[in-house]
């Protein structure tokens, strides 16, 4: 099997939120009267709460990407790119491929061998075994990945994986520890009902 879409999202992902120096920045608290954001998609279900402050990237990937094989659904950073930090730029990418591109692909399970592939080319190490995680009666395969970026900094990344009517949807968490990664899947829910097909 062979990863079409997820390369170009991570490539594009990682040196934005790479960005260290020596410390870590206090974060800026948010304004008691500041307003939550949640962007849904009704074809795969799913809404995710923004965090207050982040920056959207979204159509940035969108038009870097190649639609026929897939499409960013949300791209987002906890700060601009060129806004240089302390510590790993924090983020969620979600995307879209057609799952036709894996021949023989059954479930989401699949997925995790090319996803892992590709992540121990770039450096991570798988955490644990993958598991299944349920979110509002929604079954997500979950693989687990840190890499050290100093001797005092790691990139955590989890990815869960939906697969759905002939399509894989992934949903990848990055932050700078465990702790982050999840409070970041928190935000993720869906819908009820059962979503649009083509």
């Amino acid at each position: 099997m062979r990863c079409s879409l997820f390369p170009v999202v991570l490539c594009l992902a990682l040196p934005l939120v790479a960005q260290q120096k020596r410390m870590k920045p206090t974060p800026a608290k948010p304004a008691a009267d500041a307003q939550v954001t949640t962007v849904s998609n009704a074809r795969y279900g799913f809404h995710y709460r923004l965090p207050v402050g982040w920056v959207d990237r979204t159509k940035d990937m969108q038009a870097a990407g190649d639609a026929g094989k897939g499409e960013v659904l949300l791209a987002i950073f906890e700060r601009p790119p060129q806004a240089a930090g302390d510590a790993v730029n924090a983020a969620v990418i979600i995307a879209r491929e057609d799952a036709a591109s894996y021949p023989g692909l059954k479930s989401a399970a699949q997925y995790l061998d090319p996803l892992t592939e590709l992540m121990t080319s770039k450096g991570f190490k798988p955490v644990g075994d993958p598991s299944t995680l349920e979110i509002d009666s929604r079954e997500l395969v979950r693989a687990d990945f840190v890499k050290a970026l100093n001797e005092k900094l790691n990139m955590h990344q989890s990815t869960l994986v939906l697969l759905q009517t002939g399509q894989i949807v992934s949903f990848t968490f990055i932050a700078g520890g465990e702790d982050e990664v999840n409070d970041l899947i928190q935000e993720l829910g869906f819908t009820t009902s059962k979503p649009r097909t083509r």
